[in-house]
């Protein structure tokens, strides 16, 4: 039984997939996982062991809509399979934290209202991130919960990467470029530095490529701009969202096709992205196996931005060593890697095509002058190292 562990939830649009992981240890030890699944008409519970073996499996009526019911039982797996008292606390993924959090946060009324304000900067994630932490707290009200953000890996981006060209006043409200994707980013960073010491200092772009997506330039293991903005809606093409777009599209779309705000937003977030370009799937694997036109013009738009971002970056790095796939997309379409690839040989980049087809760790050809990677993310992981390390701390609770 571990003397201390933590519970990782991380919340996404209608999963919220979850770890334990012992924390006495040097670095966490994950010690089961699973996935609250909300797809169906009845919302399962899925508990495996670290090696994948099932361990729990329960469903509740569609009734239950906060999840309580499934959060009581992953809280009574673990103690019934770990012991009483063995959890320490609750880590959570949120995905703002706006100008005020650069790092984890034990969650308090104050700490919450302060990341409830910042859901017009995320509607589509803030709420589904921060309604877990309610439900739990009135399940567990003494039960320590950690916030961890997706924005502090960014926390350091300065002008002129973090500006927006628009009047000062505004910047000082908080209106700039904050970032995304950060607790993935730090992981792929962390991982990179360990499989490949001499390129820890090195200009690295980190491609996050899923239904969400997004890039982030490093130099020194740090982030210095990124393709997302103050909101998750900017950069990439992504599974329903359309990345970057003219602004004046948006002033169209109000004044000429007479389309309310709400209306907007829904477009921008849920009916655009692949979804959007191919009127098909949102998925790529979907996509990549069809024989519409559209499907493929889909992938060939994904593609191009993706390469073109990878340019910016590399713009702001002012120059290119490093690369590294990373997300679902990025770790399982080999077809999406050598498709970018081929599009930034002009940079340098040459992929190997067995590496890249049997997705090893390094996909670089030997005459590339870039060193190209395939590491799979683990935001999980991430959020446990900053739970126990804040918990590690005389203060904590």
């Amino acid at each position: 039984m571990p003397a201390d562990a933590v519970l990782v939830l991380n919340s996404g649009s209608s999963s919220i997939k979850f770890g334990l992981f012992e924390i006495a240890a040097s670095d966490p030890i994950l010690l089961c996982k699973g996935q609250l699944d909300e797809h169906e008409a009845k919302p399962r519970l899925v508990v495996k062991s670290a090696a994948g073996e099932d361990l729990f499996e329960t469903r509740t009526d569609a009734s239950d809509a906060d999840g309580g019911h499934l959060f009581a039982e992953v809280l009574a797996f673990i103690e019934d399979r770990f012991g009483q008292g063995s959890l320490r606390a609750v880590g959570h993924r949120i995905v703002h934290g706006g100008p005020n959090y650069s790092g984890p946060v034990a969650l308090t009324d104050d700490v919450m209202a302060k990341l409830e304000a910042l859901t017009p900067l995320a509607p589509l994630h803030q709420p589904r991130c921060l309604a877990p932490i309610r439900t739990i707290a009135a399940i567990r009200p003494a039960l320590t919960q950690i916030a961890c953000f997706d924005t502090a890996f960014h926390h350091g981006l300065a002008p002129p990467a973090s500006r927006f060209a628009i009047p000062r006043r505004f910047e000082t409200r908080g209106i700039r470029r904050y970032g995304f994707h950060g607790l993935s980013f730090e992981y792929v960073a962390r991982r990179l530095a360990k499989i490949a010491p001499e390129l820890a200092a090195k200009r690295t772009v980190i491609a996050h490529l899923g239904n969400g997506a997004s890039l982030c330039a490093l130099r020194d293991g740090r982030s210095v701009d990124t393709t997302m903005g103050l909101t998750p809606l900017d950069g990439l093409v992504m599974g329903t969202r359309c990345g970057t777009i003219d602004p004046g599209v948006l002033l169209y779309l109000q004044q000429h096709e007479k389309m309310s705000v709400e209306e907007v937003q829904h477009l921008l977030y849920h009916q655009s992205g692949l979804l959007g370009v191919s009127g098909l799937s949102a998925d790529m694997r979907t996509l990549l196996v069809s024989r519409e036109t559209a499907a493929r013009e889909a992938v060939d738009l994904f593609v191009f931005r993706a390469a073109q971002e990878i340019a910016v970056m590399a713009t702001a790095l002012e120059g290119l060593d490093c690369l590294v796939f990373t997300g679902g997309i990025g770790e399982h379409a080999k077809e999406i890697r050598s498709a970018i690839g081929e599009r930034l040989a002009w940079l340098g980049v040459r992929i190997d095509a067995s590496a890249n087809a049997e997705a090893r760790e390094r996909i670089s050809g030997s005459d590339s002058a870039v060193e190209t990677f395939v590491i799979p993310t683990d935001e999980e992981m991430t959020i446990a190292r900053h739970c126990a390390a804040l918990l590690r701390e005389p203060h904590a609770a």
